[in-house]
């Protein structure tokens, strides 16, 4: 017999919709197969996990739980029905069609015996790399039954987005069609680079002379090096934003921007000859930057 889903997880009956969320996201990354091949341990705990959170990660299918409708597999409960004679089991069709025919259209209301219902949909996560979020990949995805998933990631997908794989999930009852694989997606952070909303962040350092001088840098960004012309007497701090450079919007297929924030790196060593230089610039050229 599966264990209570709710036990599985750790939570309490009440728990927000929120709270089931992101407990099994914080207990899924500590088993997932993909963060530890060849270990079985964490593969049965990663496949109890999903299946626990099959049955309360779902509203309705929780809904259905909660009443005794659906058991800890997500399996239909047979449950004794009143009448005016006493009490008796009614066979799984007699059950669905009463409780479930509004829901999902039961055959035998309208004439043809048995029922049908959609199979549940599964859920995964996956993590993918900073860049391979920002330009699109492909991943395979272990399901907690040991089979295969080959997904398709889109260019552009954001943390703690669900891709929805139509057909994908379990099978459905009685004929009923299949239920859709949910692939939650957890993006790695980048030492380099950040995002906010579409837009992609990240610092350039440059050279005292650079930041005096301006010239033509080469900057490695995720979606491949550009050049970034810098004016004279660049201060750190400043932003350059580049248009179209960010990350891709799913709803509209368009890009975000760039932002470049400059950051003036001095030498490791000031030697004497730039000491003697800066000295004398001083004196002709007196300034304070605070005041």
């Amino acid at each position: 017999m599966a264990t209570d889903p709710y036990t599985v997880l750790g939570l309490a009956r009440s728990a927000s919709d929120e709270e089931v969320r992101s407990t099994f996201r914080k207990l899924a990354k500590s088993c997932h197969p993909d963060l530890h091949p060849g270990d079985k341990s964490a593969a049965e705990r990663f496949k109890s996990l999903s299946a626990a959170y099959d049955i309360v990660g779902d509203p309705e299918r929780r809904r259905q739980f909660d009443a005794g409708l659906i058991d800890a597999r997500g399996e239909p409960v047979r449950q004794p029905y009143a009448s005016a004679g006493g009490t008796y089991s009614g066979s799984f069709s007699d059950i669905f069609d009463d409780a479930f025919a509004q829901a999902w259209g039961s055959e035998r209301h309208q004439g043809r015996p048995g029922f049908h219902m959609r199979g549940q949909d599964v859920r995964y996560t996956l993590e993918v790399g900073f860049l391979e979020a920002i330009s699109g990949t492909k991943k395979r995805v272990t399901m907690p039954e040991g089979g295969i998933l080959d997904l398709s990631v889109p260019e552009g997908v954001a943390d703690g987005q669900v891709l929805r794989l139509k057909g994908k999930g379990k099978p459905g009852f009685g004929g009923g069609e299949a239920g859709d694989a949910l692939v939650e997606i957890n993006v790695k952070q980048h030492p380099d680079y950040s995002r906010i909303g579409d837009d992609i962040h990240m610092s350039l350092p440059v050279s005292l002379d650079e930041a005096v001088l301006g010239g033509k840098i080469e900057v490695a960004t995720p979606t491949g090096r550009v050049h970034l012309v810098l004016p004279k007497g660049t201060s750190s701090g400043r932003v350059f934003r580049l248009k179209g450079k960010g990350a891709k919007t799913g709803a509209t297929g368009r890009h975000g921007a760039l932002l470049i924030t400059v950051r003036i790196v001095m030498p490791d060593e000031i030697d004497d000859g730039l000491a003697y230089f800066m000295s004398e610039w001083k004196k002709k050229h007196p300034y304070n930057p605070r005041s």
